[in-house]
């Protein structure tokens, strides 16, 4: 134990994060009757829609979709204002659902995670905190998202600005009032498009900051009637069984079967703007079957949209800079906005091109390019993520006399299933990477790997378990799976935060797994009929431990 230590928890499982994975882990641990504590750096839960507060943020999974499947109660109860929720209301949500089963007292918030060491001869992780408590347990639960380390670039001068700045992801509670003020973003993927239309319309002018083009399609958001939200909770089983049997967890889109190559141009057009009309990415990504894998028919879908921003930007000069040229849509996760290219129409937004005109420094006064300066009140940083391993990379994760997990995965994360690493025993992880994670409707993705991890538990439990941990030929079995997996669409060919690309140094390995959610899900399903298969399961003379009554 850590001598600043000043709390020693013993428990059964420890869950780190207190988003969605973080409270159904909680819930569904504690219907087995185990003792579980959460933990959460954040002054409140939420996870990442606790932490991105930024103008405009909502989701870009239909409200319906994007919730809890676990509890009929909750599905009919709960009423979703919009098609695609904004970050307040899915905050709203999750803590209704942390009262609704009382999980609060369970919950320990400010209490960030600074390390999380496994001892095999006792088959306990320790796990200490910043403020000096730590606690002890069989099992280590990863819950701590895919987005949840802000990248802050390192350019020179930040320090010297005399203005306020912020990040995305790290978003002031209490919001940021623009009116008035010469604001600069930099950054034009997801949270960018979606921030940039709001504070726009504050703002004395904005000054877009753009180094890549991103490929957007409509929302088309709405609020959801009363007569469209009784018709889905009527029938709310049988579209959440869809949505099982469908690549990215979502129901109301069944997968094509036609290539785009199948149709003819006048065809494609009217698909195209079908889709561009009823809005939301993967409605437009399911316009033909063959979008992700063949470069010719992914062209079709990019000029489309290409011609489309033409046609929104009045300045053909502007038009250009937005339009993607170094990747194929899809590829880079496709944004979903309101009004994003009509807002550089507006006589206060200036879009600069800094990959002809790299940003060198900030100044006390603002930005400085390779040929200008920027005089600015205000700088927002929409810059993303050390995306899917980098929140897990923040805390020390080692086994005793073993590895530390930064080091296994210093040429790339290696997991068997995305739930587990080799070599640390009992260490579980949520939509980590090598699972569907962020090319799914992460809830859906969420709930399959908490149910997977419970009835692991349970199988542990009946059959005297106390250790589970890859071995590792299954582990390089799946990694090589993966990669091939990856390597037969378009993915690998964007520079994306899938790939690392945004974090200089970071190993260029594809990291979700794209065969999609059913897929995956069937997969788990036959690994733990087959016993586990492709994990040591090791029983110890602790055995009874797991089989004992929990009462809190």
């Amino acid at each position: 134990m850590s001598a600043r230590s000043s709390e020693f928890h013993q428990l059964d499982a420890i869950v780190v994060g207190a988003g969605f994975a973080g409270l159904y882990s909680l819930h569904k641990l504690r219907q087995m009757g185990l003792s579980v504590r959460v933990l959460e750096a954040g002054s409140e839960i939420g996870g990442t829609w606790f932490w991105n507060r930024y103008p405009g943020a909502r989701c870009d999974v239909e409200s319906l979709e994007y919730s809890y499947s676990f509890s009929e109660e909750l599905q009919q109860e709960w009423v979703w204002p919009e098609r695609f929720a904004a970050q307040p209301d899915i905050l709203r949500y999750i803590n209704h659902v942390a009262d609704r089963f009382a999980l609060r007292p369970f919950i320990r918030t400010d209490t960030r995670v600074e390390s999380a060491v496994f001892d095999k001869a006792a088959g306990l992780w320790t796990v200490e905190t910043a403020r000096g408590e730590v606690f002890q347990a069989a099992f280590c639960i990863m819950a701590t998202g895919n987005l949840s380390l802000p990248r802050v670039p390192d350019l020179p001068g930040l320090e010297t600005f005399r203005g306020n700045w912020y990040h995305s992801g790290l978003w002031p509670k209490d919001g940021v009032d623009f009116s008035g003020r010469r604001v600069g973003i930099i950054g034009t993927g997801s949270s960018g498009i979606q921030m940039i239309p709001v504070i726009a319309a504050q703002a004395k002018h904005l000054h877009v900051f753009q180094r890549t083009a991103n490929f957007s399609v409509p929302a088309a958001n709405r609020p959801l009637t009363p007569e469209v939200e009784r018709r889905h909770k009527e029938r709310y089983a049988y579209w959440r069984d869809q949505a099982r049997q469908t690549p990215f967890g979502i129901s109301g889109h069944p997968p094509p079967t036609k290539s785009a190559l199948d149709a003819t141009p006048e065809e494609r057009d009217r698909d195209y703007e079908t889709k561009w009309a009823t809005g939301g990415n993967i409605s437009f990504l399911y316009a033909y079957s063959d979008l992700l894998v063949n470069a010719d028919s992914n062209d079709t879908a990019s000029e489309f949209v290409r011609a489309k921003i033409r046609s929104i930007v009045r300045d053909p000069k502007v038009a250009e800079l937005l339009q993607p040229r170094d990747h194929p849509i899809g590829t880079k996760r496709l944004c979903l906005d309101t009004s994003y290219f009509e807002t550089f129409n507006r006589d206060n937004v200036r879009l600069v091109d800094i990959k002809s005109d790299p940003i060198v420094a900030v100044t006390p006064r603002g930005l400085r390019t390779k040929t200008c300066e920027f005089e600015l009140d205000d700088i927002a940083f929409a810059t993303g993520f050390d995306a899917i391993t980098g929140a897990l990379f923040d805390i020390e994760i080692r086994v005793e006399g073993g590895p530390r997990l930064r080091d296994k995965w210093v040429n790339g994360p290696r997991t068997y299933l995305g739930l587990m690493t080799a070599g640390f025993p009992n260490l579980f992880i949520i939509t980590g990477p090598q699972s569907p994670s962020v090319k799914s409707n992460m809830v859906s993705s969420i709930e399959q790997h908490v149910d997977w991890i419970a009835g692991c538990l349970q199988h542990m439990r009946d059959h005297c378990i106390t250790q589970i941990a890859p071995d590792e030929a299954a582990e390089n079995e799946w990694v090589d799976h993966v990669g091939r997996v990856a390597n037969a669409t378009l993915y690998p060919r964007a520079n994306s935060w899938y790939v690392g690309a945004n974090i200089p140094g970071k190993p260029r390995v594809f990291t979700p797994y794209v065969a999609g959610l059913d897929k995956y899900r069937q997969i788990c399903d036959g690994v733990a009929a087959n016993g586990y298969r492709g994990f040591t399961l090791t029983k110890a003379p602790a055995e009874a431990r797991l089989n004992r009554s929990y009462s809190e």
